[in-house]
């Protein structure tokens, strides 16, 4: 008797504890769910994708590592908001550079002329020339970051036709002689190139990325220096143009940021050379537009070579212009 006593009062215990331990569990899971469902609440509204779209697990492994993962995005995020953030200051800080120098020499030679320099016609004039060439500059900046605009959206025909790019680099070179005589900078090419090497591409737009190529050699270049542009096969469909000289050259911190707009390795703020400060960005724009790639390779005080590919004009097309819009 004492024995069913004892069993029955033990049962009793079990139940109770088992039912209590039932209940404790249930409510802590239910505080527990409560609370990581408050986190995930919370972290979906910082979150642009459905953070909340799966079940919401208890499990803490799981949860650690659903956290870290959203943490890590959220860090490359704002380093990334970051690298945008002092972008846009440095392009704000240089286009204000750029427009402002030939908007104030302009006001100054109006407010002279305004002031009585007027009356001498001597005076007059070269103040206006002097204005006038302030305001060419100023549309020069201007086309350039119409361009640049039209070629990021894709509003840009593209005239693709077979040339020959040695005839197009020749004409060039023509072009931009006087400019650099002046420096004595000697325009040439690595070997005679006997025959045409044809491409396929826009003429014009590949005559002024070799043109801004050729300005930037000179520009950078040292005085009695050389710029020399060579074609080479690539592959079996494509050449590659390099332009190279014996110039400033750049260290490379700045090699990255080189075809930014407006990006200036001299940070002092002169600018000895003319230029909108746009004709590298231009570059890499016009060649990307073509489904091409560009590079370069610089040293502080020895040089820079900047090339670029363009595709072999197919020789079973007959010569011609292909439009096509830049998407």
């Amino acid at each position: 008797m004492a024995e069913i006593q004892l069993l029955s009062i033990s049962l009793f215990f079990i139940v109770v504890f088992l039912t209590s331990f039932i209940l404790i569990q249930i409510r802590l899971e239910k505080y527990i769910y409560r609370r990581i469902k408050q986190i995930y609440d919370d972290v979906s509204l910082l979150e642009s994708s459905s953070f909340t779209s799966g079940s919401v697990t208890t499990d803490m492994k799981t949860l650690t590592e659903e956290i870290e993962k959203f943490a890590k995005d959220k860090k490359i995020e704002i380093d990334t908001l970051k690298i945008r953030e002092e972008y846009r200051k440095d392009f704000l800080g240089n286009i204000s550079h750029e427009l402002k120098t030939p908007l104030f020499t302009v006001q100054g030679y109006i407010l002279t002329l305004l002031d009585g320099a007027l009356e001498d016609k001597s005076v007059r004039k070269k103040y206006l020339q002097r204005a006038q060439k302030g305001v060419d500059r100023l549309i020069y900046i201007i086309k350039d970051l119409d361009l640049i605009t039209k070629l990021e959206v894709g509003d840009l025909n593209l005239e693709r036709s077979n040339f020959d790019i040695i005839e197009l680099i020749q004409n060039v070179f023509d072009l931009l002689e006087i400019k650099a005589g002046k420096k004595k900078i000697s325009l040439t090419f690595d070997m005679n190139y006997d025959t045409p090497i044809y491409v396929f591409g826009d003429r014009d737009k590949i005559q002024q990325v070799v043109s801004n190529l050729i300005v930037n050699s000179i520009k950078y270049g040292h005085r009695s220096g050389t710029t020399e542009v060579s074609i080479e096969n690539l592959i079996r469909n494509k050449v590659i143009i390099r332009i190279t000289d014996n110039g400033e050259g750049m260290s490379e911190e700045h090699v990255p940021r080189i075809f930014e707009r407006f990006y200036r390795v001299d940070k002092s703020g002169s600018r000895k050379e003319g230029g909108s400060g746009l004709g590298l960005s231009i570059v890499k724009h016009i060649i990307e537009a073509h489904g091409e790639k560009i590079y370069v390779e610089s040293v502080l005080d020895v040089g820079s070579e900047f090339s670029f590919t363009l595709e072999k004009a197919d020789p079973n097309i007959e010569l011609g212009t292909v439009s096509e819009k830049n998407n």
